[in-house]
């Protein structure tokens, strides 16, 4: 176990941002630039705080130990005039702005992009959600699970006799997140580097998970056909697939190049595919992908995993075992590169996590703090707007903090 090092250094250092976000496309988002040094502060409802604190396994929220960490937390109750006035006051304080209400809702509030660039004519107003800000379906309740179905990624999932399949996990807000990351980024350095000013990144979650699909326009446009579900393997390269082993584990394997298919062949004693018309290039092995596939999933059936890695390591073929989480974070190599990182915790009296991501070699990211409680900065922060304890104390009697 690792401790905290809050004293690190960190690229991000000065930005400030206000992160009225809920859930996890914003908070996704806001984790990148906190992992690197920006000052993210959540602004939370006084009552409840972030939904992503319900997201709870045996009474713990694990998911808020995880994606807000680096954070801090202030609440402030925005249906109350004194809590939209304290906004207003910490925006002018701040770089980066990020919300996730309904198209709408922040220009309800008074507090749309345009009063708040009148406020701070340098801030980025980051608005999260399900369909963009304009287009017929920009009311329309956007979470992530509706964008993963009508983006076409449910429907190239799983196997052509059976439902489209939706991702465990919440993808769509996830890639948003690391989209908008990115495009914060490119904000800070219009402004910081060419004098521009700030200005609002439209961030919904559909055209993020779109992107990454493949070029299924052009392909479609080009064939006028929609490739069926093909669970595990692939319609653009032959052998791809995950193979059950003799002893119940998975190996997946993806020659996607010509000599990765020749060496696979090879290894599995059956150099004579090589040649074969059916198999000669990846176009044929597609075109007969079930007769591509059936000897590797015989070879693997017969052996054990261990077996099966010995014989595909020892030929330089891409594979690699199908891990559940246990096995991943045993494996030598997660280990010693450290890509799961444990840290204090009051509760569980330590936290595995994925360390920060990327790794750079000069200007690192850190886990500085630990999530924070609902609030916990409120004093700190809402002080250095010039707020006494009194003033403080009396707004937490009105409730408005």
């Amino acid at each position: 176990m690792r401790p905290f090092r809050p004293e690190a250094p960190c690229p991000l250092d000065g930005v400030r941002v206000l992160d009225l976000s809920r859930l996890v496309a914003g908070n996704m988002l806001s984790l990148q630039l906190a992992d690197f040094g920006a000052e993210v502060i959540k602004i939370e409802d006084p009552r409840k705080g972030d939904p992503l604190r319900d997201w709870r396994t045996d009474n713990i929220s694990v998911h808020w130990k995880v994606y807000a960490r680096n954070k801090k937390s202030v609440t402030l109750n925005l249906r109350a005039p004194d809590g939209l006035d304290l906004l207003r006051k910490l925006v002018a304080t701040a770089q980066v702005f990020v919300e996730n209400f309904r198209p709408g809702t922040l220009e309800e509030m008074g507090t749309g992009p345009a009063a708040l660039l009148a406020i701070n004519p340098k801030l980025i107003v980051v608005r999260v959600s399900g369909w963009g800000q304009d287009g017929p379906y920009r009311l329309k309740p956007g979470f992530g699970s509706l964008v993963e179905g009508m983006s076409g990624f449910a429907a190239k999932n799983g196997f052509a006799d059976r439902p489209p399949v939706l991702p465990p996990l919440a993808l769509a807000d996830m890639i948003a997140g690391l989209y908008g990351s990115n495009a914060v980024l490119i904000a800070l350095r219009e402004i910081e580097h060419n004098g521009g000013k700030g200005q609002v990144i439209d961030l919904p979650l559909l055209d993020p998970i779109f992107s990454i699909l493949g070029p299924e326009a052009a392909l479609y446009q080009l064939t006028k056909k929609i490739e069926p579900r093909v669970g595990s393997r692939s319609n653009n390269t032959a052998p791809r697939n995950v193979y059950e082993t003799s002893d119940g584990r998975f190996i997946a394997i993806s020659a996607s190049i010509q000599s990765m298919a020749e060496r696979l062949y090879r290894a599995i004693g059956r150099a004579d595919m090589i040649d074969d018309p059916r198999f000669a290039t990846n176009t044929d092995r597609v075109k007969n992908i079930d007769e591509a596939d059936r000897p590797v999933a015989e070879f693997i059936r017969a052996r054990t995993l261990a077996e099966n890695l010995s014989v595909f390591e020892a030929a330089e073929v891409t594979a690699a075992p199908v891990y559940d989480i246990d096995q991943f974070i045993a494996d030598p190599h997660v280990q010693a590169r450290q890509i799961v990182t444990e840290l204090p915790d009051a509760q569980m009296g330590s936290v595995p996590m994925h360390a920060v991501v990327p790794r750079l070699s000069g200007t690192p990211g850190e886990i500085r703090t630990p999530a924070p409680a609902l609030g916990e900065h409120n004093d700190a922060i809402l002080g250095g707007l010039g707020l006494s304890a009194e003033a403080l104390a009396d707004l937490r009697q009105r409730k408005v903090i």
